[in-house]
């Protein structure tokens, strides 16, 4: 087989077969002389006359050349989260119509691994097949490139975990080195701090299992999604993929007092970087649940804040269900039962102190919910049968039922405080 000449074809395919040979030139050259994303975006933006946005796989950037016209055109068709999220779900068949423009879309990926997205658009007119090309081309050398800053990466975020956890492990040095350490990663260890766990959590049984490298990919998204948001809020928070959860430092600041206050500010910051990572939860992410531990004023105090972040985020997802953000200071008596590691023990205790009502029957659980009420209303029997919407005869006759049932909640705190914590239990093993 032999390739024509490019002065032998016809001159609009010679100058598309050129612009292709030139941009994977150029892009080569990049790669070889140690360049990054945003050299390769700016390169193909100018020589192909589109603006060009390299995203992670669900959407989060990586590189641009986009001047501000162009990301008023994105955002006018709402292809923009309002955390900065570019919704590549939007763009499902690689093509979209902006306005006037077209938006192309490529994947970039290497040995059968989604790597990221390559996102061209062209203000006026369409991008035509032999561009599209191009844009292949340029996707396969990112690809390179961010397989490359990948491994580097990788080696990088191990040093920095591997101190983090010693740092949790009280085996990292004294205070002193560690704040010292810390500032040659760009942290901000010395300041009043909340530990925030963060975990993917688990399939549901009508998905179908996903093999280990798909799980590690789903991690991989994860906490490049947190360091995202993290670097853009405070690039001195540290936030550290630990394998199987990211952990997070978010600063309170030093003049936050009372503890009240200090609470309430973190709060905000969680609840500002738990959003930012959710976002609409387009791209293919992951739901996750999330653990917080109470304020750590010193750095002696970070390993019990990260023991508390991580009993948060495992008694959380067990009382809340998934997708939950559980403050260690919410637990209260939840925190006791889960540090019980025997759940038969558990289970015998509720059903000794609950008898019928321990059973999973519809009746059993209604009455269940009317013994809660009563409980958290004192045992006023009138502001219960309120709460419940029953007249208050009717509570009478649930209320001496119970007490047939369970002994005489009205008159025994020590009885009433044996199935409050036995309704806790129930809550947890459910």
């Amino acid at each position: 087989m032999t390739t024509e000449p490019l002065q032998h074809l016809p001159t609009a395919s010679a100058e598309a077969l050129a612009r292709i040979d030139a941009l994977h030139s150029a892009l080569t050259q990049i790669v070889l002389e140690g360049g990054n994303l945003s050299q390769i975006a700016a390169e193909a933006a100018r020589l192909l006359d589109v603006g060009v946005l390299v995203t992670s796989t669900d959407g989060r950037e990586r590189a641009a050349a986009l001047d501000d016209s162009a990301r008023v055109a994105l955002d006018d068709e709402q292809l923009f989260e309002p955390t900065g999220r570019f919704r590549v779900e939007r763009v499902g068949g690689g093509v979209l119509s902006v306005g006037t423009g077209e938006l192309r879309m490529v994947r970039v990926a290497a040995g059968g691994t989604d790597l990221a997205r390559f996102l061209c658009l062209r203000r006026t007119g369409t991008i035509p097949l032999e561009d599209v090309h191009a844009l292949e081309r340029a996707a396969a050398v990112a690809a390179l490139l961010i397989t490359h800053e990948e491994a580097m990466t990788a080696v990088e975020n191990k040093y920095r975990g591997d101190f983090l956890r010693d740092v949790f492990l009280g085996r990292a040095g004294d205070a002193a080195y560690v704040a010292e350490h810390a500032e040659t990663f760009g942290w901000d260890l010395g300041r009043p701090t909340v530990v925030v766990a963060a975990e993917i959590d688990p399939q549901t049984g009508e998905e179908e299992p996903a093999s280990s490298q798909v799980r590690r990919r789903w991690q991989e998204r994860f906490a490049y999604a947190w360091q995202r948001v993290t670097n853009a809020q405070d690039k001195a928070m540290p936030s550290v993929d630990f394998s199987s959860e990211v952990v997070t430092l978010p600063g309170v600041p030093e003049g936050a007092e009372p503890t009240a206050d200090a609470m309430a500010i973190a709060g905000n910051v969680v609840d500002s970087l738990v959003s930012g990572v959710a976002g609409d939860k387009g791209g293919g992410r992951r739901p996750f649940s999330v653990g917080v531990s109470r304020v750590a004023r010193t750095i002696d105090e970070l390993p019990q804040a990260y023991a508390q972040a991580r009993r948060a985020v495992e008694v959380g997802r067990r009382i809340h269900g998934g997708g939950s953000t559980t403050w260690f200071d919410q637990l209260g008596i939840h925190r006791l039962i889960a540090m019980v590691p025997d759940e038969r023990e558990l289970a015998t205790f509720a059903r000794d102190v609950l008898g019928e009502l321990a059973v999973d029957s519809h009746e059993a659980r209604d009455l269940r919910e009317t013994l809660q009420v009563l409980l958290d209303t004192n045992f006023n029997v009138a502001e219960a049968a309120r709460l419940q919407f029953f007249h208050y005869n009717t509570m009478r006759y649930r209320v001496s039922k119970l007490e047939r049932i369970l002994g005489p909640l009205g008159h025994d705190p020590h009885l009433r405080l044996d199935v409050a914590v036995a309704l806790k239990v129930l809550e947890i093993l459910s």
